[in-house]
Order: C-alpha cells, then sequence, then structure tokens
C-alpha cells in the first residue's frame, strides 16, 4: 500500500466514531495538561525564587552559627573578635556584625513582631538596600549609641499606616527609638520578609540583648573571586575556633559560610529537582491515558477484523496494517497531547496571575522545552500502548479475519 491509502485508512478509522476517539483522547489530554501545568508552574516559581536572591550582589557573604540552623547546636560560636578578623582579610570588605532583636515593636495600639537586626551601614551596600525616606545607620549613630531606627516600608505601613513615619517613637521591647529612616521596598515573596525588618545601631543592640563578645550573623562581600573569598573565611574562622577540617568537612565546623551565588545555586538545583519530581508525578496520569488507548484500540481491531482481512486480501502487507494502526494510536495521542498543551498552559497562566496579587509580579514560564517534552510524552505514549493492538491486527490471518462475525 502507498503512504497516501495508508493515511487515508488510519484517517477513515478515526473519523467513524469521532465522539469515541475524542472521549478516548481524555486520559491523553489531562496526562499532558497535567505536565504542562506542573512544569510551567515550576519554572515560573524557580524565576521568581532566583530574580529574588539576584537581587542581593552574589559577592555578598553571609556566616552565622551552625546553631541556628541546626537544632541542638550552639548559637553562640561566632565572635566580634572574629569579624575583626575578618576585616583584615585583603579578600574580603564591608564587615559588619549584626545581632538580632527578639522584641515585640509597638507604636500606640499597634503591635508588630518584625525581625529588628543591629548593625551597621555596611549591611545597606551588602544587602543592596536602598532608602526611600530619610537617612540610613551612620557612624555616629553607633558611636553615640543612638536610638534611632531605620524601618522597612511593610513595617512602616503596619504601625503608622499613611502616616509620616520619620520623627515618630517607635518601641522595641522597653526602648524607646526614633525613626529616621524607610527603606525602599523590595517586594515579592523574599522581598516582603526584607520589607517588615527594623535595623537599629549595632552598639544599642548589643546592649539590649547582653550578647556579649557572640554575634548572630556576619555580612561581608568578596573584593574578587568569590571561591578564594570563601576558602580564606573558611580558613580563617577553622583557625580561630580550633578546627581540624582538612577535608572540608561542612558537619565538623561551627559556623555556616555562603555566598549568596552559591545560594543561588542551591535554590535553583532544589527548585530544578521539585520541578522535576512534579513533571513526573503528573507523568502517571499518561499512564492511564495509554490504557485507554491500548483499550479502544484492542475494541478497534476486533470491530474492524474483517475490513483487516479484506485489505490483507488485496494486497496489504503486515507492516502496512502495523502502520495504520500505529499512525491511529499516535494521532489520538497526538491530539490529546496538543490540546492538554493548550489547555495546561492556560490554566498554568490563570494560577500565575491569581498567584501575582498575593507575592507580587510572576512572569509565567512556558518554555519551548517543557512543550516538546510534552509533545514528545503524548507521542510516546501513542507508540508504547498502541503497539500491541497494532501487531494484534497486522497478524490476522486474512482468510480468519473475513469469516470472523
Amino acid at each position: 500500500m502507498r503512504t497516501q491509502d495508508i493515511l487515508r485508512s488510519a484517517t477513515e478509522g478515526l473519523t467513524r466514531n469521532i465522539s469515541r476517539s475524542l472521549l478516548t483522547t481524555l486520559g491523553v489530554m489531562i496526562g499532558v495538561g497535567s505536565v504542562v501545568l506542573m512544569v510551567s508552574l515550576g519554572a515560573t516559581f524557580q524565576r521568581f525564587i532566583l530574580d529574588q536572591v539576584n537581587t542581593f550582589s552574589g559577592s555578598t557573604f553571609e556566616i552565622q552559627p551552625k546553631g541556628l540552623e541546626q537544632f541542638g547546636k550552639s548559637t553562640n560560636t561566632i565572635t566580634e573578635a572574629d569579624a575583626d578578623a575578618l576585616a583584615k582579610l585583603s579578600t574580603v570588605k564591608n564587615v559588619t556584625p549584626a545581632i538580632f532583636i527578639a522584641q515585640k515593636v509597638k507604636y500606640g495600639s499597634e503591635e508588630v513582631s518584625p525581625m529588628v537586626l543591629g548593625t551597621s551601614k555596611e549591611i545597606f551596600t551588602n544587602w543592596s538596600l536602598k532608602i526611600e525616606h530619610g537617612r540610613l545607620l551612620t557612624d555616629g549613630d553607633l558611636k553615640g549609641g543612638q536610638s534611632v531606627a531605620v524601618v522597612g516600608p511593610k513595617t512602616a505601613e503596619d504601625l503608622f499606616g499613611n502616616a509620616d513615619p520619620l520623627g515618630r517613637r517607635i518601641s522595641v521591647g522597653e526602648r524607646k527609638f526614633t525613626v529616621v529612616g524607610v527603606i525602599k521596598g523590595l517586594g515579592g515573596a523574599m522581598g516582603t520578609q526584607m520589607d517588615r525588618v527594623i535595623y537599629v545601631p549595632y552598639t544599642v543592640a548589643k546592649t539590649m540583648t547582653s550578647k556579649g563578645q557572640y554575634v548572630d550573623y556576619i555580612s561581608l562581600q568578596a573584593t574578587g573571586n568569590v571561591d578564594l573569598a570563601t576558602e580564606d573565611i573558611k580558613l580563617l574562622l577553622r583557625q580561630r575556633h580550633n578546627i581540624d577540617n582538612p577535608k572540608d568537612d561542612p558537619n565538623k565546623d561551627d559556623f555556616v559560610a555562603r555566598s549568596f551565588a552559591q545560594a543561588m545555586e542551591i535554590v535553583g538545583t532544589v527548585t530544578l529537582s521539585i520541578t522535576i519530581f512534579l513533571g513526573l508525578i503528573a507523568g502517571i496520569s499518561l499512564v492511564v491515558g495509554g490504557i485507554g488507548i491500548m483499550n479502544i484500540m484492542l475494541v478497534s481491531v476486533s470491530e474492524r477484523t474483517k475490513e483487516i482481512g479484506l485489505r490483507k486480501a488485496v494486497g496489504a502487507r503486515r507492516k502496512d496494517i502495523l502502520l495504520q494502526f500505529l499512525i491511529e494510536a499516535v494521532a489520538l495521542t497526538l491530539l490529546g497531547g496538543v490540546i492538554g498543551i493548550a489547555g495546561g498552559g492556560f490554566l498554568g497562566f490563570l494560577l500565575t496571575r491569581l498567584a501575582s496579587k498575593f507575592l507580587g509580579n510572576l512572569s509565567f514560564a512556558l518554555t519551548i522545552s517543557s512543550v516538546l517534552l510534552a509533545l514528545g510524552m503524548a507521542v510516546g505514549t501513542g507508540l508504547i500502548f498502541g503497539l500491541y493492538p497494532a501487531l494484534r491486527a497486522s497478524k490476522l490471518h486474512p482468510i480468519e479475519a473475513m469469516r470472523f462475525e
């Protein structure tokens, strides 16, 4: 048989019962749509998170006690002297220690619980923060132990509403602070948390918390190569803390030192893994769709046994029958795949728009690779689950097939 004859026969077989053909593709539609939806949403949130992390400089480092991340570990392992020693390294700059103040913040009848950070002016450079109103912290604030505060825009909104925050007095625990500045908002999920931070002079925080020589956090920037700075930081802290760790085993350290560039790599790897996992879970529904394709194709072979016998009697070869039924199976899954891609992409777009109202600006990501993956899975489903019915049809003996009732 000629190729056009095989295609025409396959088309006739599919259009003979259009409603049944469409219902057969439903499982594939759902499966492919689910894959596209999961992969596109995963890619959307991966891009969103990385964009948030990219707000910070890739050369910025954070150093903190391991006890802040691992339960049972001491949080008193990083000291002011460590920060002073780090500041002498030629590979880093803008070294600033910080202390967290776990106190309620009040203004009149309003009470909030933002992160209150005792720090210095360098933190704003390291975190790429800009002033919206007023001013930032100064060296004079630290030296004089001034009770002043720079607040994030969300905290300002929570405490003061639409009123001007500058010059107003807030209470952090039992101590009063005068608001001297408001940070420019970052927005987004991660930015929302940063927009609720209150910054006060490090020296004031030290007296309020009785931390003594210990600090909760050190921020700094690399002057050049990030990997070289990482090695210098780890080597110095291990020497100061008497940690023997020649194999660079992070479990032996009592601190965590990482750059924001390293954090971006970790976040990217985690979000990509989650996206792949969700795509594979959604792909399981394609198996259900494939079983439906096989079932219908077997029914079709039984219904068209006489037709198959007649075609063989007039010269159709086994491979012609095999190809005809494979084309029918692939056509069904391909149709379902196209509809599923359109439906999954549209639903993903709507969910992204909805999430944007709560998380900030989200850019929907439907990549060519995810579309091609979904189409490939649809075609693969048709080939795999259509092969057995096609083989069964191709093996029918023409005389016995024509006698079939």
